[in-house]
């Protein structure tokens, strides 16, 4: 069995329920207190022991590749002020060997991720959507990684949702096969709530068997007019087994402004300079006392 090393992220989206931040900005570098999405996702991703990355981009998304690339002249200034942060930055290019690619006509998530074909060639993959932020004692991706190397087929992540949301997700129909393991029976995209084969929905973490791309290449279009990767992981299913997986992590939908604001407050509370003085003004705030800005 060929290791997992490659991971494709698509950060092509326009962000639009961030406007007017996300105007002249990607979403992706929005911050999360001081580090920008994408730089959550990559880490997941090296920490999970991805090599080799590819983000899939658009018109509008150079900061992006600026954000992994060196700043001389930012290294510079750092050097004999501030080692911390000079190693800080200096990492970011050092992490992976990070590519870049656009998608040049918005056409869904399965369209985004087929544009990475040739550069992941024949070999298993990983892909971590670009607005969605895991934080556990071990990787999301690396759990479905090991769910992988253990079942030899594709895996993606799911989690239990209100019913009344499945509509806004891919969702399996589950076939126990273990602890927090199930096969898919059957995939869905976003379905009415009377359709819905079970509210187990699919979250944006996946390991895929290449055969993807070949269903990508001329799959349909479906919900919404574009090519759906869920689409595609239901043709895959019928004739190598998908099987989906309970990662145990906190999961954030930081394309949401409620999941945007969760995370920030809750990183922040995990942070040793920050935590203490951030508790006493949410405690003050939910008390009605005077805060510090009052």
């Amino acid at each position: 069995m060929m290791r997992v090393r490659k991971a494709v992220i698509p950060a092509a989206g326009l962000g639009t329920r961030f406007l007017p931040a996300t105007k002249a900005q990607p979403k992706e570098m929005l911050p999360l207190v001081d580090k920008p999405i994408i730089q959550y996702v990559v880490e997941e991703a090296v920490a999970s022991g991805i090599e080799d990355i590819i983000i899939v981009t658009s018109r509008g998304k150079r900061a992006i590749e600026d954000h992994f690339d060196r700043n001389l002249e930012l290294e510079l200034m750092l050097e004999g002020r501030n080692g911390e942060l000079l190693a800080a930055v200096r990492r970011l290019s050092d992490m992976a060997d990070i590519h870049f690619i656009r998608q040049k006509q918005p056409m869904g998530l399965g369209h985004a991720v087929y544009q990475a074909r040739r550069h992941v060639g024949n070999e298993p993959f990983a892909v971590l959507l670009g607005d969605e932020v895991f934080i556990g004692a071990t990787p999301c991706l690396k759990q479905l990684i090991d769910t992988y190397e253990e079942t030899g087929g594709s895996v993606i992540a799911v989690r239990p949702v209100p019913l009344e949301e499945v509509s806004r997700y891919g969702v399996i129909a589950p076939e126990p096969a273990g602890e927090r393991l199930h096969r898919a029976v059957d995939l869905v995209e976003k379905p009415s709530v009377t359709k819905a084969p079970s509210n187990l929905a699919i979250v944006g973490r996946y390991v895929l068997d290449p055969a993807i791309f070949e269903i990508l290449s001329d799959l349909p279009p479906g919900r919404n007019g574009e090519i759906q990767l869920t689409d595609g992981l239901r043709e895959l299913n019928r004739f190598s087994q998908v099987y989906a997986y309970e990662p145990a992590v906190k999961r954030y939908d930081v394309g949401e402004k409620l999941g945007f604001i969760q995370a920030t407050i809750e990183l922040a509370l995990e942070r040793n300079e920050l935590a203490d003085g951030l508790r006493v003004y949410l405690e003050d705030l939910v008390a009605g006392r005077p805060t510090a800005n009052t």
